[in-house]
């Protein structure tokens, strides 16, 4: 119950998951102006990151890309009952270990909007060494994977800190 234990607590939740998303939005409309006044050309290039925008129609890092309208309306409504078992477990989790649900909760509801409202997630963050290239991902992304990488560590070593707490 930590998510509605008090009001300070669900305001500061609260406003995690807004900034998160507000920067995921403010990111993806200026990449989308910017891929606008230039045509469609590269953003930015450098020696181990370009910045250009491409439209993902799958799930995670461009998985499972499809023209089949109806599995792309299947994923978006998985996604949507994933953000709210989220959603339930952020309100029934306790202690530090709500912070990776928000890191979670707050990039998942960047890509969702996106997905409902442009039917694709805009990406444009391209890590590269040479010719071998990263997943083109977002900020959404890269909070939702911070939240996950830091889930699995307060799992692997949760016990411990809370014994000390």
């Amino acid at each position: 119950m930590s998510l509605f234990s008090n009001n300070k607590t669900i305001y500061i939740n609260l406003i995690i998951i807004l900034s998160i998303f507000i920067l995921d939005r403010l990111t993806k409309f200026y990449v989308i102006y910017l891929d606008k006044i230039n045509s469609g050309a590269e953003i930015f290039s450098s020696k181990f990151l370009n910045i250009y925008l491409i439209w993902n129609e799958g799930i995670a890092f461009g998985l499972f890309s499809f023209q089949e309208k109806n599995l792309y309306n299947f994923f978006t409504i998985l996604i949507f009952i994933i953000i709210t078992i989220i959603t339930f477990m952020l309100v029934n989790t306790k202690n530090f270990k709500k912070y990776p649900l928000i890191l979670i909760l707050g990039g998942a509801l960047g890509n969702f909007f996106d997905r409902i409202f442009y039917n694709a997630v805009p990406d444009f963050i391209d890590f590269h060494v040479g010719e071998f290239h990263w997943f083109i991902f977002n900020v959404a992304d890269i909070f939702i994977t911070f939240g996950v990488i830091f889930m699995i560590l307060v799992e692997l070593t949760g016990s411990k800190i809370e014994n000390k707490i």
